[in-house]
């Protein structure tokens, strides 16, 4: 229940005249948050005009355009690139094309690799451009002409070919060979002399037609230090010259009592002046000697001559 006192107060309260404006508090903010918020929206349109200049000066700088940027352009059959370009990392593509009219370069301050690699990730060729040697290691290496795609070189695990038409060795040494050689013709150059030589061991030439050494415009010499064997096991051995000579050959000696009586007959002027004529004498054991042509020929009886070594 309400007192007397309280009800009047109350009356009264609501009895007071209104005041004709009424007052209004303002929202929004003020002072120095105001002064913060304006100066980081100015840094903000500072930052983003500094950005846009730098973007506008690298699209500038690296020349950027629509079909690629600086010197790499982007075409309908791949990528290319114009002047001296670098790779820090690994370039993997299928292929690579110069220009028409430049060469393609690759330079390296220690080597160019080029890897050849399966499937399954597998080396399998490997080419290794250096500055000591150039390496290549592959199943078969091959080198080919650029017109007719023909072969001059080929080498792999088994064996090596040589295909072109002419093999032309200008060393002062000349060729070495550690095993044997197979070839169909071996000629030097002109003005030039052939020699074929062995120093330690023999020297031999097989064919299973023959084998001709033809000498058009000089001398053939076949020199050797201890023997010389000429042998046709089913044919002959032909000498076909004008004069044969042979040189060095003993010459047999025959005394009987006729060839002394006779020699002790003649003067010794008229055996000067007179001529002696020797005739070519073979022993069983296939020598040679040359004998006195005439009564005291040796060629018959001519068992103490063939003793000589």
């Amino acid at each position: 229940q309400m007192t007397r006192e309280q009800y009047i107060l109350a009356t009264q309260q609501n009895s007071l005249p209104r005041t004709e404006h009424p007052q209004f508090y303002p929202v929004g903010i003020y002072g120095w948050r105001k002064r913060c918020l304006y100066f980081f929206v100015l840094l903000l349109l500072v930052t983003m005009i500094v950005n846009l200049a730098m973007t506008i000066w690298i699209l500038k700088v690296m020349n950027f355009t629509v079909d690629g940027m600086g010197n790499l352009r982007v075409t309908k059959k791949g990528i290319r690139l114009e002047g001296i370009s670098e790779f820090l990392l690994p370039l993997y593509v299928k292929e690579i094309h110069s220009r028409k009219d430049s060469p393609l370069v690759l330079q390296s301050d220690r080597n160019v690799t080029v890897n050849a690699r399966n499937h399954m990730g597998q080396l399998t060729g490997q080419l290794t451009v250096g500055a000591d040697a150039v390496e290549a290691q592959c199943k078969r290496f091959e080198v080919r002409a650029s017109e007719g795609g023909k072969v001059l070189f080929s080498a792999d695990e088994d064996e090596i070919v040589i295909g072109a038409d002419r093999l032309k060795v200008t060393g002062t040494e000349g060729a070495v060979f550690g095993h044997s050689v197979e070839t169909p013709h071996i000629r030097a150059e002109p003005s030039q002399d052939l020699k074929l030589e062995s120093p330690t061991r023999s020297l031999v030439m097989e064919a299973p037609r023959g084998v001709q050494v033809n000498a058009a415009a000089g001398d053939l010499k076949a020199t050797c230090r201890k023997e010389l064997h000429l042998q046709s096991t089913e044919g002959e051995i032909f000498l076909n010259a004008d004069t044969i000579r042979l040189g060095n050959l003993p010459v047999g000696s025959f005394s009987s009592s006729s060839s002394s009586s006779s020699s002790s007959s003649s003067s010794p002027s008229s055996s000067a002046s007179r001529q002696t004529i020797y005739e070519l004498c073979v022993c069983p054991n296939g020598k040679l000697y040359l004998s006195p042509a005439g009564a005291g020929s040796t060629c018959q009886s001519s068992s103490n001559i063939c003793l000589w070594s």
